[in-house]
């Protein structure tokens, strides 16, 4: 077990460090100067200079990138341009609204997903089968703005049972906030329910062809006995990872769902630090977001051990 994890934590090091010399590289290739735009039209060259060499925009980009990977092995994300604070101050500031956002929308999706994709492998071919993999396959096909903008206009503005946008007052109860995520986590974990139930309908189809599915039947189990104690049990993997995988994308993906729902989360504020050019907003919330992606996936890996012994004796 702890070979296991040691090799995944040793490759995730490697992403991470990878990724570390991507962000860098793509947010040095994007066009525009953040000190033109910190400073506005009335700068001079002088103050724009001079603001270069205040934020060390001034040295060789090799320079900059060890300067920020020195900054990086000491916990710091670095000093935002516009924001004048630090990254990891902004960061947290913005992260409760998305993560909460996200877990809310893969508890949804799975509560969807997980059984419908069950009836459709034990019903196979019948009708339901037919209606849920036609809703999954119209669920994968819905733009996330379009259902955004369908549900705000009936529940929100018709009915008036939940609120427009925003997450609530900075003293507004837990429940209040939820409230106002309860309309953009059910669009995401409609969408993203779609996935799932396809991965739980193909995985189960696997396990109901196998010798020790018809023993069970053939010793007079009950059927949904059966079902979860044989089948469901032992199709878990790939649903335990596209559930890893939802939760991870959704929380670097909420981008145009905190948009429409105007969500103060992590996805506007990497909209707004790209289009203010803000080095290094963009560069702290991007491997932050890519750190807990691959770290999701590390505990992904850790629960494959837990549901299935047999991984661990081929680790060994």
């Amino acid at each position: 077990m702890l070979r296991f994890l040691l090799t995944r934590l040793a490759g995730a090091v490697v992403v991470l460090a990878i990724v570390a010399v991507l962000v860098f590289a793509l947010t040095r290739l994007a066009s525009g100067d953040p000190v033109a735009l910190l400073l506005g039209d009335q700068a001079t060259t002088e103050d724009i200079a001079q603001a270069r060499i205040q934020y060390g925009l001034d040295k060789p980009l090799p320079t900059q990138f060890v300067l920020w990977v020195g900054e990086l092995l000491q916990g710091n994300l670095g000093q935002s341009l516009f924001l004048q604070r630090p990254v990891a101050q902004a960061l947290m500031e913005r992260a409760e609204p998305t993560m909460f956002l996200a877990l809310f929308a893969v508890g949804i999706a799975a509560l969807i997903g997980i059984p419908a994709g069950m009836a459709a492998a034990i019903w196979r071919g019948s009708a339901a089968d037919q209606a849920v993999s036609g809703v999954a396959m119209l669920g994968a096909s819905i733009p996330s703005f379009w259902l955004g903008l369908i549900l705000i206009q009936f529940f929100a503005v018709k009915l008036g049972w939940f609120p427009t946008s925003g997450y609530g007052d900075p003293s507004a109860s837990l429940h209040e906030r939820l409230h106002h995520l309860l309309l953009p986590a059910l669009v995401l974990g409609l969408l993203n329910s779609a996935l799932i139930i396809r991965f739980t309908r193909a995985s189960m189809l696997d396990i109901l062809g196998e010798d020790y599915v018809r023993t069970a039947r053939a010793k007079g189990l009950p059927e949904y006995v059966i079902m979860v104690k044989h089948v469901l049990r032992n199709a878990l993997v790939p649903i335990v990872t596209v559930l890893g995988l939802t939760l991870a994308l959704m929380i670097g993906g909420t981008v145009v769902t905190e948009t429409v729902f105007n969500l103060p989360g992590v996805g506007n504020l990497v909209v707004r630090a790209v289009l203010r050019r803000d080095y290094p907003v963009i560069q702290g919330t991007l491997l932050v977001i890519a750190a807990i992606y691959v770290f999701i996936n590390l505990g992904v890996d850790f629960i494959y051990t837990l549901v299935d012994p047999r991984i661990r004796l081929e680790s060994k």
